[in-house]
């Protein structure tokens, strides 16, 4: 079962407001997504309780997708109390995202 949360422009403010919280950009569509996906849920499992890991479907988040710019995917923004301290962009090993989420913690 996966732990991550589904993030849409109803709850996007309310669930990444406080804390840290990474946020994935995908769509059904896209190959580098599909290979992402398994290793989001993981990451999830992982980070229960110490951060939230959520996912943006980018073909029914539009108006998400524009409020940050999103021009490629998979993007991930990794957000500490609401604001956006970095992102990535493209299907990075697990390893390489855990960095990233160690940082803001």
């Amino acid at each position: 079962m996966a732990n991550y949360i589904e993030l849409t422009s109803e709850n996007f403010e309310s669930v990444t407001s406080s804390g840290a919280v990474v946020v994935d950009f995908w769509a059904p569509w896209c190959g580098p997504c599909k290979m992402l996906s398994p290793v989001i849920d993981e990451l999830a499992s992982e980070y229960e309780g110490r951060a939230k890991v959520c996912k943006v479907n980018t073909d029914e988040q539009e108006e998400l997708s524009a409020k940050f710019g999103i021009r490629s995917i998979p993007t991930v923004l990794y957000m500490k109390d609401g604001v956006v301290q970095n992102q990535t962009v493209g299907a990075l090993s697990k390893q390489a995202l855990k960095d990233h989420i160690d940082k803001l913690l």
